[in-house]
């Protein structure tokens, strides 16, 4: 019989009804009584996004792909044409980050188009501070979290657009495996994995739990900094040294304004 060596804990909290005239730090402390230490905070980029008031007024709700493909274009750093597609969809890479559609969102915003956060990795490091200062605690990770199709896969999964407080990555290069062979690209997605769990408690419709705290996290490595541009820059890979660069390559993208 196999023993059990770690347990985590993801716990979801239901806030009021965000809206612009909120700040994501008083919907916070509103919303959680209590963050220990070691744990992880993951709140979704809606709640960035509708406390900037990102949102913006359909033109003509009986024809709005015209300009929701105008919007995409707008935020996108790169896009594919959306009649490439047969759900005519836009595939966007937006902070270095593929998604679809730039991450622009209908579902939840009320009849309107919600973009992105403005600055989403700014608006975690704000959170971070305030995180350690209104709970008192010193070891604390926060993450900003979205939801992500899996290629090939039906279903969406919870994923980090920006974190703060922790190492995003655990390394085992270096490291054995079960047989003695040392592992030389292998490496963990701390801030990936643990956002995918709370998002899963969060929900995706109508549950009103913006906010996931994950606890008991185990081996994760906390800072007491905001992340560095060059701690940034060593989690993003470049398209052409990308695993699925072969395919990535291949799409025609187009340059957007993002």
């Amino acid at each position: 019989m196999g023993r059990i060596m770690w347990v985590m804990k993801a716990t979801s909290f239901q806030t009021k009804l965000v809206t612009p005239q909120d700040t994501v730090t008083a919907v916070l402390a509103e919303s959680v009584t209590h963050v220990p230490e070691r744990s992880v905070i993951v709140i979704a980029s809606k709640i960035f996004s509708t406390c900037e008031n990102r949102f913006v007024p359909r033109i003509n709700s009986d024809d709005d792909r015209t300009q929701k493909h105008e919007l995409v274009r707008q935020e996108a750093e790169f896009y594919t044409d959306p009649h490439s597609s047969k759900y005519d969809l836009m595939l966007t890479i937006k902070r270095n980050r593929l998604a679809v559609n730039a991450g622009i969102d209908e579902s939840n915003a009320n009849d309107q188009f919600l973009l992105w956060p403005r600055d989403p990795q700014t608006s975690i490091n704000a959170v971070w501070e305030f995180v350690r200062r209104h709970y008192g605690v010193k070891e604390v990770g926060i993450a900003m979290s979205d939801s992500a199709t899996i290629p090939l896969n039906w279903g969406v999964t919870g994923i980090a657009i920006a974190h703060c407080g922790f190492n995003p990555l655990k390394s085992y290069i270096g490291k054995l495996d079960l047989f003695g062979r040392p592992l030389k690209m292998e490496q963990v997605s701390v801030l990936q994995s643990l956002t995918a769990a709370a998002v899963y408690v969060m929900g995706e419709g109508d549950e009103r739990t913006p906010i996931g705290l994950v606890e008991d996290v185990g081996e994760v490595d906390f800072h007491d900094h905001v992340p560095s541009d060059t701690e940034l820059a060593e989690l993003k890979i470049e398209l052409k040294d990308d695993v699925f660069a072969p395919v990535l390559n291949k799409a025609e993208w187009l340059n957007g304004i993002g």
